[in-house]
């Protein structure tokens, strides 16, 4: 679908611990036009669109700590989960995570400002995780997308 943009894919499978888990590194793919002189193959950034380039946006969004890209004019851009960490986890903190993640996702403008549902799953948890399945209406289709996450304290 056309209204969820390209962008490259740097998470390969969408999935993703924090920023170093960025994958930038060169793939096999089509090139459109000439390969150079004497060139086997042609090695390029992989992209993504659609659906799976949203999904992509709202993860880089939730691990990014809010701020952190406030030298390149996105001071607001990001989440707080980080703030999380090394807290003792506790159904207020789950609480605190939704509230955390609520409010990044009310930054996207490709998808509606409420999440449909946040849904915690605490028999997939560890000791200092959080694991939920994450339900929002993107504004240019009228499937919901559904995103399981896993926040590591």
């Amino acid at each position: 679908m056309s209204g969820f943009g390209t962008d490259l894919s740097v998470l390969p499978g969408l999935s993703a611990t924090g920023a170093d888990r960025i994958d930038l590194r060169p793939r096999r793919r089509p090139v459109r036009g000439p390969l150079p002189p004497g060139a086997q193959e042609a090695l390029d950034l992989s992209t993504i669109a659609g659906r799976e380039n949203l999904a992509q946006a709202l993860i880089l969004r939730l691990i990014t700590p809010r701020g952190a890209l406030a030298a390149l004019g996105h001071a607001t851009y990001g989440s707080r989960l980080h703030e999380l960490v090394g807290r003792n986890k506790s159904e207020a903190l789950r609480l605190l995570c939704r509230a955390h993640v609520l409010e990044a996702l009310a930054q996207e403008p490709r998808i509606l400002p409420r999440a449909l549902a946040v849904i915690f799953d605490p028999q997939q948890e560890t000791p200092s995780s959080f694991v939920f399945r994450l339900d929002v209406q993107p504004r240019n289709d009228t499937a919901p997308l559904s995103l399981f996450l896993e926040a590591v304290l």
